[in-house]
């Protein structure tokens, strides 16, 4: 319960301070994307808690009972168990976020959370049921290969969603304090380049707490300017498409070409420049 309320805490103090200094210009009403939003999360956290809750729970007792996982085959016990769980955790949810991007069927849920036309920390509540669902057995298979202690997922858990809503908030950072942050952590801006409506972009930046996980995967992208982003995926950039019942529905139905906006244009690269990696974070 502590951990949900620190969570809660850093949700409402990023909701606040994101209106006083943002990063990026809205384009849409704010009011009626947390509606949809805060809709969309109620339904998530619905199924979060009748299917991830007690699967982890289950899995949780059988690897502690059996000792099974690589933290109990590794022999590492104290802080060290507690630091590689927490490492392995962070590595695994990279690997998943990929898939998510990779994978054409987990692509049609997760796009849900991309069509959002604003990047803000109401979008970090912003995932289909159905993603969630079908996550539940990728934390069935985290908790048993890793084998991590209860106080190790709580602990992760309560970083990871902090972390969620910080860098998809809308919070302008002093540009310097942010290339620090960066250095070890996923920031707005570096966040903010994962939405952009170019497919080399969205396909870019995936780590989920420590951003050095895109580095060592050389997925990362950092040196393009927040006023150049446009957020969202360009076949889904229209006001109508950004309703409950489409972003409900959405997954299963026919699915457009993602990258071509209404006007036939396709958006997959900013072109040769954007080929070139760039490590410094952009104002």
């Amino acid at each position: 319960m502590e951990g949900l309320f620190i969570v809660a805490a850093v949700v409402i103090a990023l909701f606040f301070l994101e209106k006083v200094f943002s990063l990026r210009t809205r384009k849409s009403s704010t009011l009626h994307r947390l509606a949809i939003n805060i809709t969309v999360s109620i339904t998530t956290f619905t199924v979060a808690f009748l299917l991830i809750q007690p699967t982890t729970g289950f899995f949780l007792e059988w690897t502690a009972s059996h000792r099974f996982g690589l933290i109990p085959s590794s022999g590492l016990t104290g802080l060290a168990a507690i630091v590689a769980g927490f490492l392995l955790l962070d590595l695994s949810f990279y690997y998943w976020h990929v898939a998510n991007h990779k994978i054409p069927l987990l692509w049609r849920f997760h796009n849900v959370h991309h069509i959002d036309p604003d990047l803000d920390v109401s979008t970090g509540f912003r995932f289909h049921p159905g993603e969630i669902a079908i996550s539940t057995g990728f934390r069935a298979i985290q908790v048993l290969v890793i084998g991590i202690s209860p106080a190790t997922l709580v602990f992760y858990d309560t970083i990871f969603q902090t972390c969620t809503f910080f860098h998809h908030s809308n919070l302008r950072i002093p540009i310097r304090l942010e290339r620090t942050l960066n250095l070890f952590l996923v920031t707005p801006r570096m966040h903010g380049i994962h939405h952009s409506c170019f497919q080399d972009e969205t396909n870019s930046n995936y780590s989920v707490v420590f951003s050095f996980w895109d580095r060592l995967h050389r997925s990362i992208e950092l040196g393009i300017p927040q006023r150049e982003i446009v957020i969202g995926i360009p076949a889904y950039l229209q006001k109508e498409d950004n309703t409950l019942k489409k972003v409900m529905i959405m997954p299963f139905l026919k699915q457009r070409e993602y990258w071509k906006s209404a006007s036939g244009e396709f958006r997959l690269s900013r072109g040769e420049e954007s080929k070139r990696r760039r490590l410094r974070l952009s104002d």
